[in-house]
């Protein structure tokens, strides 16, 4: 697995940064396509939807996870 890079995204009209290692920006970048859906609109509902106590790079890694998981029909 690589180190974590910054990845720039837009949430709200603002520009931010997300530390991911490629693996995660990658299977990240897949499932928004596969969703049809742009990557910084899903990022935007990952972002909206996580707690206060956690970072919106954890988050997209536990997003990535939970697909990955669902998949394979794992809870």
């Amino acid at each position: 697995m690589t180190r974590p890079r910054k990845h720039s995204l837009t949430l709200s009209g603002h520009r931010t940064s997300v530390s991911l290692e490629d693996e995660f920006w990658i299977a990240f970048r897949e499932i928004a396509a596969a969703r049809g859906q742009p990557i910084n609109a899903l990022a935007a509902e990952i972002d909206a939807a996580r707690g206060v106590d956690m970072g919106l790079a954890s988050a997209i890694r536990l997003f990535v996870l939970r697909d990955y998981r669902a998949r394979l029909g794992l809870r």
